[in-house]
């Protein structure tokens, strides 16, 4: 069974681009992708609001694809006046679709705001919206890197889901038995909304070691040592990185996951590749 025949099939988050060149780009990327008729695109969202407003011009050009688009919140920094005028807006645009996270604090900010955790952020839309919008959560399979456990973060994980999110996407991870692992541990709690694995391609190697040392996802060491051979080998890279994604996608799908959710960083190629790999 292919990713897209897959109960939630597949999803693509981007970034708000910060040039007009980048912006030029990603509705190439945008329209790409959107052509394997994704369920939904996502777009990031800085803390405080430090790009609240390339968030929504962003939501608004990739939404152009006719692709269902849902637009990060992040809650921590912010006050719930700012939040209730950023949900009636997307409201008003007729945005049916959210990512509510906790986000971190940016640098030079005084106070963590009125909304500290994820899951009074997702209290908090539905007591002002309702049902208007479908809410998606963060998970995190090798536990989030300020737990101080895995047990603590897997009761906050059911906190934010019990909140009222209806699905879940994780951060992105090498070992698919984690993945497995953490929602049969959710499953125990009582979580019975869909847990989407979260895929990151492999294209640098530089890149991809400095966003997994900062987010905490693990890189197993013989993917690691096997990239550092590469050298600045770069078509070995990419080809050695689309082998092992789609080898972890074959075994999430086989093995029960309900979709599947590229980080796409504003790229087509690898995410393509590994979809026509899984469709073969």
């Amino acid at each position: 069974m292919s990713a897209q025949e897959h109960p939630l099939g597949i999803s693509f988050e981007f970034f708000p681009p910060n040039t007009e060149a980048g912006k030029e780009k990603l509705l190439g990327v945008r329209d790409a992708l959107a052509a394997r008729n994704p369920r939904f695109f996502s777009v990031t969202y800085g803390a405080g609001g430090s790009t609240q407003a390339r968030t929504t011009q962003t939501v608004k050009s990739v939404r152009e694809s006719g692709i269902n688009t849902a637009p990060h919140l992040s809650c921590i920094g912010s006050d719930k006046g700012a939040m209730r005028e950023l949900l009636a807006q997307y409201r008003e645009d007729d945005i049916n679709s959210l990512v509510a996270l906790r986000g971190d604090l940016p640098s030079g900010m005084g106070g963590i705001g009125e909304l500290r955790y994820a899951n009074e952020l997702v209290e908090f839309i539905r007591e002002e919206t309702g049902n208007h919008f479908e809410i998606a959560v963060a998970a995190y399979p090798e536990s989030h890197p300020q737990a101080p456990s895995f047990e603590r973060d897997l009761e906050n994980f059911a906190r934010k889901v019990k909140a009222g999110a209806n699905l879940a996407i994780t951060q992105y991870f090498f070992n698919p038995d984690a993945y497995f692992h953490f929602v049969e541990r959710a499953q125990k709690l009582g979580v019975e909304t869909p847990i989407i694995p979260g895929i990151m391609p492999i294209t640098n190697y530089t890149k991809l070691a400095r966003f997994s040392d900062a987010c905490g996802a693990d890189i197993p060491r013989w993917i690691r040592k096997q990239l550092e051979a590469y050298g600045d080998d770069s078509e070995s890279i990419q080809a050695f990185g689309e082998e092992v994604i789609t080898r972890l996608c074959e075994r999430l799908l086989d093995g029960g996951a309900p979709g599947l959710h590229f980080y796409t960083l504003n790229q087509a190629k690898a995410s393509l590749k590994v979809l026509d790999n899984l469709r073969a």
